[in-house]
């Protein structure tokens, strides 16, 4: 089964410092891994949930270590009868959530939090290009302005800590992304990248709170991702079709503006970024099919001091990610034609 890219999610790197060392994509790293994102789906009706769990390395002692995050992509993908150019159209609603675990507890713990994500509409042009090969181009928005929220920090005892969280949410993001399939041999080798920008500078609506920029404006950084995959599917079980997938996945992201100055508390972003490498397993069910990866960074510029030595830390965060793949529809195929001969 070739699959859809699961898109919207949101690179959450949590610091409550202002160390301003994280991506400011809205794309999360690594929400595409596993998909043949290049190839076009048959036509039908697609429901894709990828949900995403990331926890530092970094002490919960220390501010870039205090919480995990985790993000809940739902996608609905129309694959359509519409093929404009030989080109099969692709039309795509997703609604993602953020989420934050405090790490450390006692009154000057983080408190649990969630961040809704402005709803994302999109589209993508999918062509194949015979042999097994497909690319395609992805365009879409995530509507932050219109339902979108800022992400309040608060620790255990109430007390206001920092606001936005996210402060890429005052402005809508915009997406294009390009990627390539192979797909042949039960075989799926994808090359994505994607390219987040921004109404800059963003705003949220109300008043800034006394000490706190808690409004904007924000001058978000452009971002660019890109997601591999080098995975096969194997008959594992002798079932005569190969259900069981393996393989290695890459992702990493990087701010392409580093003046940019939409961290929490107004800092420069840098030229901030995370490379990350792992695994992936998977199985197809028939009526679904399902994910697991794990990955953890080999690249990271978010750094904290060690609390005994104070010595700088890099802070390496790994994922784990599942993913369900449900098919709701596909159209049955045309009934052949009798051919009648006339003698």
């Amino acid at each position: 089964m070739k699959h859809i890219l699961a898109t919207g999610a949101l690179s959450l790197s949590l610091g409550l410092a202002a160390t301003g060392a994280f991506a400011q994509a809205t794309t999360i790293p690594g929400e595409q891994v596993g998909l043949a994102v290049g190839a076009p789906l048959p036509e039908g009706v697609y429901a894709i949930d990828t949900f995403i769990y990331r926890s530092p390395s970094a002490p919960s002692s220390t501010l870039t270590g205090a919480a995990d995050t985790s993000i809940n992509v739902p996608v609905l993908v129309w694959s359509t009868p519409w093929t404009p150019l030989g080109g099969r159209l692709e039309l795509l609603a997703a609604q993602p959530t953020v989420s934050a675990y405090g790490r450390a507890g006692g009154a000057t713990g983080v408190r649990d939090l969630s961040v809704n994500v402005g709803t994302l509409l999109g589209g993508i042009w999918a062509f194949d290009l015979g042999n097994n090969f497909g690319v395609s181009l992805l365009g879409a928005v995530h509507l932050n302005d219109l339902d979108a929220d800022r992400g309040v920090v608060r620790l255990n005892n109430g007390t206001f800590a920092g606001a936005p969280l996210l402060p890429q949410l005052s402005s809508n993001t915009y997406r294009i992304g390009f990627a390539g399939s192979y797909t042949g041999a039960g075989y799926n080798l994808t090359a994505n990248l994607t390219y987040n920008f921004y109404d800059s500078p963003g705003k949220f609506d109300g008043a800034n709170l006394p000490g706190f920029n808690t409004r904007g404006p924000f001058r978000i950084s452009d971002a660019l991702l890109l997601d591999l995959t080098a995975t096969k599917k194997f008959d594992l079980f002798n079932e005569g079709k190969a259900k069981f997938e393996i393989g290695p996945v890459a992702y990493g992201a990087i701010n392409l503006d580093p003046s940019a100055t939409a961290g929490i508390f107004g800092t420069q972003s840098g030229r901030a970024g995370r490379f990350a490498v792992g695994g992936l397993i998977g199985y197809d069910f028939g009526k679904f099919s399902v994910q697991a990866i794990v990955a953890t960074d080999v690249v990271s510029t978010v750094t904290y001091a060690q609390p005994i030595t104070g010595i700088t830390k890099t802070n390496y965060s790994t994922d784990g990610m599942f993913r369900v793949i449900v098919p709701l529809y596909n159209p049955p195929a045309p009934a052949p034609i009798a051919v009648v001969s006339k003698y």
